[in-house]
């Protein structure tokens, strides 16, 4: 479907005709659920009511597990309440925390009633834990055996049908506390009188529940196994963090690091109402402003230089812009420094010194080169001269401010994806300007 996905997309938002409408829905009908998540995210509204109430029941749940927030919240209010009801009749716990960020309490209320005993209770447990928290993901699909289980007990276990990304069976006390993980495959090879605990790995380690999700499924992809037991505080048994959550959880946190960046909210829809994404960026363009404001005041109290010297304002975007470039590029790795946790108190010395010397080398030999141009382009050796200083003063701020924001906004819990690039940018403007319009001051008036 990818290769086809644009044309299908001009299909649906070109159908008129009731016929081709019909046979557009039924091809979309056998698309695989992920892609038809896709296509419907894809289509302005009109369209894509249109195509969910033309598809099949069995395939709708589905469907809204794999979208984001905001579309997914337009098609369950446009959904009747007939059809919530069945939509509900197989829901499961973990699909109902998948969705329940776009349900009412309301709605939420009514798909626990339909699940069953046990399911209700992995939801309960589930939402004892943040979203921001693993304990909110774990999977409680597993295979739990005594400590004092032996291999004979473990092959009638493994008769039954053993979940998706399961390699161990894990052994927990007589107060349910995790103890020991065996692999699958020793099994089968030990004889039967054999004590699961002999088989034991020891390399295996457990996660706690409240564990921030990024690291937790970073800590499941690096571990060598396709899953880790999931615990609380007092080492209790909850379940287990596979390698398709762990995926999931980090291919969201990057996705969310991206769109941080700009201000906005991943689940934001394509087609979301005007008024609604409108209010989601006001808040961002309204800080921007601000900061706009606060360097265009710096800029004003050279208001006397510049009218003397007109070739400053001419220039004064290429310092801005020089500085904002090399900062970004040390705010980037910085940010995924700290999101990888290799950024610490221990090695932020060092590595402000390293950045600090390629922003210093850079500095020097681009404030050569604007220097030259300079000098060439305004016939003024002396402007030269000032500009590549300014420039390189500020490549070296961007880079003690690319290192030194983002660490500051982690300490003050302040994501840094979201607004290191805004502080940045206000500081490698004021810094540029100020630098480059108070040289001018001194030197050129």
């Amino acid at each position: 479907m990818s290769e086809q996905f644009s044309d299908l997309i001009q299909e649906v938002v070109n159908a008129d005709d009731p016929i081709d409408q019909e046979s557009l829905s039924h091809k979309i009908a056998v698309q695989d659920v992920i892609d038809i998540a896709l296509l419907l995210e894809s289509l302005p509204l009109e369209q894509r009511l249109s195509i969910w109430h033309t598809l099949p029941r069995h395939k709708r749940l589905e469907v809204l597990v794999e979208m984001r927030g905001d579309p997914r919240e337009v098609l369950l209010e446009a959904t009747s309440d007939e059809d919530l009801d069945e939509l509900f009749n197989d829901i499961d716990a973990e699909t109902l925390l998948e969705l329940s960020d776009s349900m009412s309490s309301k709605l939420i209320d009514k798909a626990v009633d339909a699940m069953d005993k046990k399911q209700q209770l992995h939801f309960a447990g589930a939402n004892q834990y943040s979203e921001e928290q693993i304990g909110h993901w774990g999977n409680r699909d597993n295979l739990i055996l005594p400590l004092t289980a032996k291999v004979s007990d473990a092959k009638r276990f493994l008769r039954r049908e053993v979940p998706t990304y399961t390699d161990c069976i894990y052994l927990v006390n007589r107060a349910g506390q995790f103890s020991e993980a065996v692999k699958l495959f020793k099994i089968y090879s030990t004889p039967d009188h054999t004590p699961l605990v002999d088989l034991a790995e020891e390399d295996i380690s457990a996660i706690k529940a409240s564990e921030e999700c990024a690291s937790a499924a970073l800590t499941v992809q690096r571990s060598g196994y396709t899953s880790l037991p999931l615990v609380d505080d007092e080492y209790r048994f909850l379940g287990r963090v596979d390698i398709g959550a762990a995926s999931e959880l980090m291919n969201e946190f990057y996705e969310r690091q991206l769109m941080a960046g700009a201000g906005m909210d991943e689940d934001e829809d394509l087609f979301s109402p005007v008024r609604k994404s409108a209010r989601n960026r006001a808040l961002w363009l309204g800080i921007n402003l601000l900061t706009a404001f606060l360097a265009s005041w710096f800029i004003g109290l050279f208001e006397v230089t510049l009218q003397q010297v007109v070739a400053l304002a001419v220039l004064m975007p290429v310092v801005a812009s020089m500085g904002g470039i090399a900062g970004s590029q040390t705010l980037t790795l910085i940010i995924r420094g700290l999101a990888l946790g290799q950024v610490t108190s221990a090695n932020l010395k060092a590595l402000m010194i390293k950045e600090l010397k390629v922003g210093g080398l850079n500095g020097v030999i681009w404030a050569i080169v604007i220097a030259t141009v300079a000098s060439f382009w305004f016939e003024s050796a002396m402007l030269g001269i000032v500009i590549g200083i300014a420039i390189l003063i500020n490549i070296c701020a961007a880079a003690l401010a690319g290192v030194g924001v983002p660490v500051m906004l982690d300490k003050l819990k302040l994501d840094p994806a979201l607004s290191g690039s805004v502080v940045l940018t206000t500081v490698t403007d004021i810094v540029g300007f100020v630098a480059f319009l108070g040289l001018g001051s001194i030197f050129l008036v």
